[in-house]
């Protein structure tokens, strides 16, 4: 079955653990789970994805404020980053 989705059609749709996981990559399963629970759409999670890896400030981005659902995930993304930053190193 072909899927007939536009791009600008499929971004609006919530984000699966498959679209998930395609545009993050290997992500902790407990991350995957607070981020689908915020129901975002998948462009959000691209976006958030992007300036994960620091390519927020690409022209395109900077104007645009990411949406609360991004800022989301993107703080979920980052919390175990945060934690190993701030941990003593045994």
């Amino acid at each position: 079955m072909t899927d007939t989705r536009s791009t600008a059609g499929a971004q609006r749709l919530a984000a699966t653990r498959d679209d998930l996981l395609r545009l993050l990559g290997d992500v902790d399963e407990r991350k995957v789970l607070d981020i689908l629970a915020l129901k975002p759409a998948i462009d959000e999670i691209e976006r958030a994805a992007r300036r994960s890896v620091g390519d927020g400030d690409i022209l395109a981005e900077e104007d645009r404020p990411l949406t609360a659902a991004a800022s989301t995930v993107l703080d979920v993304l980052a919390a175990d980053d945060e934690k190993e930053e701030t941990s003593p190193a045994r």
